[in-house]
């Protein structure tokens, strides 16, 4: 699809604007607009987070958007794990940390992406298919998130499917400025609550609470408003907070936005000229911090697959197998990090080193079915043998890692 094409993209998001910056880049006379039905400015949620290895994707497809991206994010390499009066302990993560604030991320690409020739029209609602915005589109790219109107249409095409977390979460933000990612686990007198917390600014956090639907009720969360919740989280999470506000998402009746996690997936991402981008296609558990890098990267694999392929039929499908491929085994992590904060119970009482490092292990597809005190073990003896091969390694001239602990790109 060399040749100039004519593409809507419904939905203001990040998934959109990049693609809609990556078509322009490969093709100038590509003609693309994005239609968002909220005023510019009015994005919901606080900060997001991504990794390195994303960074470095985004300078590759696109330097300069990926340059302002960095500039406007803050940055941590360690977690900070407090457990009440119990411990609170300091570990490395393993990689770099970044946070930047949503609405800063959607400012970015839009202004990138009208710098590159594409309208972005905000307070723009396209009702369907059949709508006349969409009259004469080759491609019309659904990246309406989770509830895509595009999509609901043809559910029983796309075999959309849609599973429902047992916990309740709520997403806040604070004045609070964390230097880490921070987690913070409160016992009460009805079981467990907990919060994630991570710089997005130099003015804001995210913090995201979350626990088991009795604490919740048990609480009496279930039953206030925001600002009465706000209040009791304050309270909860005071340590970490250190007299800081919570700030939510306003509600016009002033409730609480207490939500259970949503896991979407799709059989198919592609029907006709249509095709789904984003949460729209599928969502990852927030809990390991992926929604944002694979949103991009779907926008990166679609506008290279259609500049790819000749035929709009074959980049579609071309598309959806590698992104189906590549995404698997994040969806599969995710899953298995919800769990693990589902069956919180399990691991709470272990000493707090070993809580700890399971946390960090909670993607394993194997310790829900080994007893917690001796996967951590097992995991210390793996840990002593990798650590006996680095050891040989370098006595042998051949450099501090073994093959199974190098990065798969190499690097």
């Amino acid at each position: 699809m060399g040749v100039p094409v004519k593409v809507a993209c419904v939905g203001g998001g990040p998934a959109s604007l990049y693609f809609s910056i990556v078509m322009k880049r490969m093709n100038p006379s590509h003609e693309l607009t994005v239609y968002e039905r909220n005023p510019a400015g009015s994005t919901f949620g606080w900060g997001v987070t991504y990794w390195l290895q994303l960074l470095e994707n985004l300078y590759a497809v696109d330097p300069e958007s990926a340059r302002a991206i960095q500039e406007n994010s803050v940055h941590w390499d360690d977690w900070v794990v407090n457990l009440q009066d119990r411990a609170t302990l300091t570990m490395e993560h393993g990689d770099d940390g970044f946070g930047i604030g949503r609405r800063r991320l959607l400012d970015i690409l839009a202004a990138r992406a009208r710098e590159l020739g594409v309208r972005v029209e905000y307070e723009h609602e396209v009702a369907g298919e059949d709508a006349p915005e969409l009259s004469g589109a080759d491609l019309v790219v659904a990246g309406d998130g989770i509830n895509s109107a595009l999509r609901e249409r043809h559910a029983g095409h796309f075999g959309t499917e849609v599973s429902v977390g047992r916990n309740v979460y709520m997403w806040l933000g604070t004045t609070k400025i964390f230097d880490s990612f921070v987690f913070s686990f409160v016992e009460t007198a009805h079981g467990w609550i907990w919060c994630y917390g991570y710089p997005y600014g130099h003015e804001h956090s995210t913090c995201v609470v979350e626990c088991a639907p009795t604490t919740w009720t048990g609480l009496g969360l279930d039953a206030t408003n925001e600002a009465d919740s706000l209040a009791v989280l304050e309270k909860l999470f005071a340590d970490v907070l250190d007299g800081h506000a919570l700030i939510g998402r306003a509600q016009p009746d002033g409730s609480a936005h207490w939500l259970n996690f949503r896991t979407l997936t799709n059989r198919t991402w592609h029907r006709g000229n249509l095709v789904l981008l984003g949460d729209a296609a599928h969502t990852t558990h927030y809990s390991i911090g992926a929604g944002t890098a694979l949103a991009l990267g779907d926008a990166a694999v679609l506008a290279d697959a259609l500049h790819r392929e000749a035929d709009l039929g074959a980049a579609l499908a071309a598309y959806e197998r590698e992104r189906m491929r590549a995404i698997r085994p994040t969806q599969r992590s995710a899953r298995y990090s919800a769990r693990w904060y589902e069956s919180l119970p399990r691991y709470v009482d272990l000493p707090p080193r070993q809580l700890i490092t399971l946390l960090g292990q909670r993607h394993s597809a194997l310790l829900p079915h080994v007893p917690p005190g001796l996967y951590y073990r097992y995991g210390q003896v793996l840990d002593g043998l990798h650590q006996g091969v680095h050891r040989l390694r370098r006595k042998l001239g051949r450099g501090p890692s073994c093959e199974c602990c190098r990065p798969p790109s190499g690097r």
